[in-house]
């Protein structure tokens, strides 16, 4: 017999406005088990679609298919095979980047991520960890990867009562593996390093900064030196700076891998370090801010703007006329409103005046649901200093 979940008419209100995420607050009953793909009907039992069912989360329903479309056996394999066709479009100058991007592909709560010739998942829901039997397999022959790595230590996974853990599925998953993104060589460690090994989503934004940047560029909150190692090649000196000891031993090997002699990495504090350059008198023709999220809940908003004004202040004082400041908020909480009028008030602060070059997002392999506004999280402006 089909598992149900009755909704409430203001959920029903929500699927009908291509919301595909149905909170606790809104189901009116369920009879289904935890993890279970259910049929979702409004109180008049009118069918609304197919959904993944959480039994813990606060987000009860994901929305699978909505009216009359069924989530039959099938559809699984349809949806990974289209994900993958798609990103073949968009002709990648990169070995690593996403492959599936859950909801942007119909694929709830399931992210796929590539690196070379292997595949890193995360299952962080319920009903994306049930189906992993069906979706493992179905990567290894729409793929056929040396080995696919299941990186489910993510938090979100406590909160669906899901256990952290990390683990070879399939093949050999080397413990580090060197992937090349717009001709720079970055190595990567799959089974430790955040998210799934790098942060694939500002790949295109290191991309345009690499286009702007030139002289001397500090790249603050480096992590692996992505935005600092891929303008290297135009500029006259980088220093990457970034609090974990870790963090720096990467940025140092993987400049060693390059070639790249002009790259200075500072272990330190970057709301201290920018300080003591202004303190320094130091002036830069390019400066990057891709700092980790502020924000990670709205009761954390307004500590996390004045975060971020602190260091794109910060950041203004130590640009020269005409140099670029590429500033960048993963703060979901942050919206693209809210991130102009930060960086407009440090403007402000600091008397300069300031262009917007370019507003830009996550990469195209990291695309953004209409409706669903949770996922445009990465905002990123590229800003020039006029005087």
């Amino acid at each position: 017999m089909a598992q149900t979940v009755t909704v409430t008419p203001r959920g029903a209100e929500r699927i009908h406005l291509g919301h595909r995420w149905i909170y606790r607050t809104d189901v009116a009953d369920a009879d289904a088990s935890a993890g279970a793909v259910v049929a979702v009907t409004d109180t008049r039992r009118r069918r609304l679609g197919d959904a993944l069912y959480s039994d813990r989360s606060q987000i009860a329903l994901r929305m699978v298919t909505t009216g009359d479309e069924r989530a039959s056996a099938g559809l699984w394999r349809t949806r990974l095979d289209a994900a993958v066709r798609f990103r073949a479009t968009l002709a990648i100058d990169a070995t690593a980047y996403r492959l599936v991007n859950a909801d942007a592909d119909l694929l709830p709560s399931l992210i796929v991520d590539r690196y070379g010739d292997c595949l890193v998942v995360q299952a962080l829901s319920q009903g994306a960890d049930r189906l992993m039997p069906e979706v493992i397999p179905t990567l290894v022959d729409l793929c056929a990867p040396r080995g696919i790595l299941a990186r489910n230590d993510a938090k979100v996974r406590l909160l669906e009562g899901l256990e952290q853990r990390v683990e070879v599925v399939h093949g050999d998953v080397p413990e580090r593996i060197e992937v090349v993104e717009g001709g720079v060589r970055f190595e990567a460690d799959l089974f430790k390093g955040q998210k799934t090994g790098l942060f694939l989503d500002q790949r295109e934004n290191r991309d345009a900064a690499a286009r702007y940047a030139s002289g001397r560029m500090l790249d603050c909150f480096t992590y692996n030196g992505g935005f600092g190692l891929r303008a290297a090649r135009t500029c006259e000196h980088v220093i990457a700076v970034d609090v974990s000891a870790e963090a720096c031993a990467r940025v140092r090997a993987n400049a060693v891998l390059n070639g790249f002699a002009n790259v200075e990495v500072r272990e330190a504090n970057v709301f201290d370090e920018l300080r003591e350059l202004d303190r320094a008198g130091e002036r830069f023709d390019t400066i990057v801010l891709d700092p980790p999220a502020f924000a990670k809940s709205r009761a954390a908003l307004p500590k996390a703007i004045s975060g971020y004004k602190e260091i794109n202040l910060r950041a203004l004082k130590l640009l020269r006329p005409g140099g670029y400041l590429v500033t960048c908020t993963c703060s979901y909480h942050v919206d693209e409103a809210t991130f102009g009028e930060i960086v407009y008030a440090a403007a402000i602060d600091t008397g300069s005046t300031v262009t917007v070059v370019e507003k830009r997002m996550q990469g195209r392999d990291h695309p953004v649901v209409l409706g669903l506004p949770e996922t445009y999280y990465l905002k990123c402006f590229v800003l020039r200093r006029l005087a």
